[in-house]
């Protein structure tokens, strides 16, 4: 244990993981602050949310400009964003702010992703983002940050702002799922 451990270290800390680390780490934050439904908590809860969230645009730049790419942050970037988002999409379900039967095809379709990346990699197939899905990672923090906000400020009607973008995220969420599965299914028959 200790000798994976040691030879963990040095990923674990490079700066790109350590960003991915923080965006873990700022989950039990994200719930704790949403176990309320204020309007402080709520705004709050989308701050930190953003914060995560532009944790997921730095760690990949650096990685790539500093040639600090590795095994183990590919693995745990997504999982990071799919826990991240998990965990805010089931807090609005709790409050009410959104359909569950959303929350669950989004969360469903990010479990059955990473269960086919992991099939795949068994058979030494990486199967990487594609434009779509990071497009709609993209939309799902658009969505996510106005639903938390949640209350009207300044006259601006941040629930409604956060519905469209779900939508929009949803239908994203579908599609580039197909993509995947289409993928999955022709690396599966060769």
């Amino acid at each position: 244990m200790m000798k994976v451990l040691e030879r963990l270290s040095p990923t674990l800390s490079s700066f790109p993981n350590q960003l991915t680390l923080y965006r873990i780490a700022s989950i039990p934050v994200l719930v704790a602050l949403l176990l309320s439904s204020n309007k402080l908590c709520g705004f709050l809860a989308a701050l930190v949310f953003s914060a995560a969230s532009v944790t997921d645009l730095l760690d990949g730049l650096f990685a790539r400009r500093r040639g600090l790419e590795s095994t183990l942050g590919k693995f745990l970037d997504p999982l990071a964003d799919k826990l991240l988002i998990s965990a805010a999409l089931i807090m609005l379900v709790s409050h009410a702010r959104i359909p569950a039967w959303i929350a669950f095809i989004i969360i469903g379709r990010e479990i059955a992703i990473t269960g086919f990346r992991a099939i795949l990699s068994e058979k030494g197939v990486i199967m990487g983002a594609e434009e779509m899905g990071k497009l709609k990672t993209g939309f799902q923090i658009a969505a996510v940050i106005p639903l938390l906000i949640h209350y009207r400020y300044f006259n601006v009607d941040f629930h409604s702002i956060g519905m469209v973008f779900l939508w929009i995220a949803l239908g994203m969420t579908v599609w580039s799922g197909a993509q995947y599965l289409t993928k999955f299914w022709s690396v599966i028959k060769e």
